[in-house]
């Protein structure tokens, strides 16, 4: 059975679709602990009704040292020896030898269509552009800032009236789709990331990842 970890830093709505698509329905895996960095982050009380072991590392706890606090983390992950780290909102950047030490083994979902948009404010950024099209990217984490191989990406329409909450909500609802159907390939052992790309059933993936197959 593949062990996942979970980091969150907020509500956790995509940690929820994973505990219903996956945690609570697949018994090829199982959601081993939750981590957030913020005490109050309502992904904790998500763990704790599904009766999942959940900590929060706090981010506030080694005084700003990104070093320090990541070696907590990775101290926390391997009480859990999990087999996929999944990062569903943890709005913290981690260091470079965090992100070696779970490479191939660490995704995370971006709201935009990489390569555009990395970082933050993206919906802002795409009116702003006057795109017609935004949408939502899961990805393999590597050292540069959402700069890793995607695995899966979703489109969602811009109009003319929308504002960054519009396209949020249009966001999530993909975000909510494809991120669980992710977690499965990896769990299934299709997905793997070798050499700086992503392969799906032994078939390397474009720069878009698999929708663009």
């Amino acid at each position: 059975m593949k062990r996942i970890v979970v980091m969150i830093s907020g509500s956790g709505s995509n940690l929820q679709t994973i505990i219903d698509q996956i945690h609570r329905s697949d018994d090829a895996a199982q959601i081993v602990c939750v981590i957030s960095n913020k005490p109050d982050a309502f992904g904790l009380q998500r763990a704790k009704e599904a009766g999942i072991p959940h900590v929060c590392v706090d981010s506030q706890s080694t005084s700003g040292d990104r070093a320090a606090y990541d070696k907590l983390l990775v101290t926390t992950i391997e009480e859990y020896q999990a087999d996929l780290i999944v990062l569903a909102g943890f709005m913290r950047i981690l260091s470079d030898s965090f992100v070696n030490q779970y490479l191939g083994r660490l995704i995370n979902i971006h709201p935009s269509l990489l390569p555009k948009y990395k970082g933050l404010n993206t919906h802002q950024r795409a009116i702003d552009n006057g795109d017609t099209e935004h949408g939502v990217s899961v990805h393999f984490v590597t050292p540069e800032l959402d700069g890793g191989p995607v695995i899966l990406q979703a489109k969602v329409p811009i109009f003319p009236e929308d504002d960054a909450e519009d396209i949020a909500q249009r966001v999530q609802v993909q975000e909510h789709q494809i991120y669980p159907l992710v977690v499965r390939w990896f769990i299934q052992d299709r997905l793997i990331m070798d050499d700086g790309r992503a392969f799906m059933d032994q078939h390397v993936l474009g720069s878009n990842g698999f929708a663009h197959e």
